[in-house]
C-alpha cells in the first residue's frame, strides 16, 4: 500500500512547479527505500548485539558498515554521522568478542 502525504500548501500552478512536485515525490520514495534498508540492517546488528550473539554480530558487521557507506553515497546520511554509527557499532561488537577471547 502506498503512503499518501497530505500537505496543506497551495497547488502548483506553473509547469515547472508541477514538475518539481513529481521529482520530489520520486526522490522521496527512493530516499525512503534507502533509509528503510539502512535501518533494517542496523536493527539486525543491534539485535545480535543485545542478544549477546557475538558470532552473528561479527558476521553482520561488514554488511552493516557497507550499508552505512552506501547510505552516505545515496545522500541519506552525512559522512560524520556514518562514521559515528560505524564506530559505535564496531565498539559494541568488539566488546562482545573480547570476553569470549579471554575465556
Amino acid at each position: 500500500m502506498e503512503r499518501v502525504l497530505i500537505y496543506f500548501l497551495p497547488m502548483a500552478n506553473t509547469k515547472s512547479a508541477i514538475k518539481r512536485v513529481r521529482q520530489t515525490e520520486r526522490k522521496t520514495a527512493v530516499n525512503r527505500h534507502n533509509r528503510a534498508r539502512l535501518r533494517t540492517q542496523v536493527k539486525t546488528l543491534q539485535g545480535d548485539i543485545e542478544s549477546g550473539s557475538g558470532e552473528n554480530a561479527q558476521k553482520n558487521l561488514p554488511a552493516t558498515v557497507s550499508s552505512i557507506d552506501r547510505a552516505v553515497q545515496k545522500g541519506v546520511l552525512t559522512k560524520n554521522k556514518a562514521s559515528r554509527m560505524k564506530s559505535r557499532l564496531t565498539r559494541k561488537v568488539n566488546a562482545l568478542a573480547k570476553p569470549a577471547a579471554s575465556a
